[in-house]
């Protein structure tokens, strides 16, 4: 994905804070022998990157920098095959749930295709576009609806107006979360796509990532180098689709532009142009306390994916990292090479076919080179 950061950020590249640890100094007491393969390698688009890539049970979606929507069974050999084009910009994020597929694009929408037949992914339609008609013509008439966005301009307060940068499902699927480089949080309900609510001025600048943990808590990071917690009101509460800020954390030295979370919500993983990922522990109320760093890639961190006990980082310096924690203790794995351009998506997954006495994982790494690949990383259980 492309990622709104400032100037000086792209310069600097700095390290986060010297204050927080790193995690990984003594990497040798994990080394569990990691061995790593490239399986294929596949161009889904001789002009354009796979900006956003994620993964639902065999299926693989990827959002291209020109628009297009792709699938692939990866239990087959044949490469993505388009099966949906919407705008004429870049596809920022993507997310599934049941038979539908919600796709967030730089212009300022979202868009929710429903999925006809699960079983070959091949026929998809488009049920919405948000915010729907129906949504902006409820509000256009009132007046308090309407915000400023510019100096002459107003718009209802369901528009994003800029690049929509991501998007964060709750565990229940019931409430879609979306961030922009309009510093705005939305939130929407899946069932019927209304948008439920409107943070403006979330952050103090472009909002890149999002995230949302299994007991309400949205996780959301800018290029303003802060990461802020929010929690939904209680559903006994006439607020309950309300959230309200509980946390700033302000330990990154520049924007961050990916955020992932441990599989039982209990661990945040934050990438930034500092070159290094923030590891936070959820303590109280939400609060999040910085454990310490990971660090070895040697320019900024552009996506984040979280499978099982291992982090996968992609980075500017054109290679995917590996990590596995125990404990405190985190040991770098492997460094995925062969990319020719930054990685700007990332997505991974259990490899289902693995044999039983190893662990195996399957790794979609996107890069500005227009290739897609895939990786397998495995180790034997101990």
């Amino acid at each position: 994905m492309e990622h709104s950061t400032s100037f000086n950020d792209r310069l600097s590249s700095q390290r986060s804070l010297a204050s927080v640890p790193s995690l990984n100094s003594h990497a040798h007491i994990l080394n569990l022998n990691a061995s790593h393969t490239c399986l294929t390698t596949f161009k889904p688009n001789k002009t354009s990157y796979a900006s956003s890539l994620t993964l639902a049970g065999n299926i693989l979606y990827l959002g291209s920098s020109e628009s297009q929507i792709q699938s692939w069974n990866h239990s087959h050999q044949p490469p993505p095959t388009t099966v949906a084009t919407a705008g004429n910009c870049a596809v920022k994020s993507i997310v599934a749930h049941n038979d539908k597929l919600f796709t967030a694009h730089q212009d300022h929408k979202i868009r929710v295709w429903k999925i006809d037949d699960q079983s070959n992914s091949s026929k998809y339609t488009r049920v919405a576009t948000l915010p729907t008609l129906s949504d902006r013509v409820s509000k256009i008439l009132v007046p308090k609806n309407h915000v400023r966005i510019r100096r002459h301009k107003k718009c209802t307060w369901v528009h994003h107006v800029d690049a929509v940068s991501s998007l964060a499902l709750s565990k229940d699927g019931n409430f879609l979360y979306s961030v922009s480089w309009d510093r705005a949080m939305k939130v929407w309900r899946t069932k019927d796509f209304a948008c439920l609510e409107s943070v403006r001025d979330a952050h103090d600048d472009a909002i890149n990532a999002v995230a949302a943990s299994h007991d309400g808590l949205v996780y959301t990071g800018s290029a303003d180098k802060r990461i802020r917690v929010w929690r939904k009101g209680g559903e006994d509460s006439k607020h309950r689709h309300k959230h309200t800020l509980v946390d700033t954390l302000e330990k990154h030295n520049s924007g961050i532009n990916a955020l992932a979370l441990s599989e039982d919500g209990s661990v945040l993983y934050s990438g930034a142009c500092d070159r290094s990922i923030l590891v936070s522990e959820k303590g109280e109320n939400g609060r999040l306390v910085v454990v310490g760093a990971l660090r070895g890639h040697t320019r900024s961190i552009l996506c984040l994916a979280v499978v099982s006990e291992l982090v996968f980082s992609g980075s500017e310096d054109k290679t995917v990292r590996v990590w596995r924690g125990v404990g405190k203790e985190y040991s770098c794995l492997a460094v995925l090479e062969g990319h020719r351009s930054p990685i700007k998506s990332l997505t991974a997954g259990v490899d289902q076919s693995a044999d039983p006495s190893e662990a195996s994982f399957l790794v979609y790494s996107g890069s500005l080179d227009c290739d897609v690949k895939l990786w397998k990383v495995f180790f034997p259980l101990l």
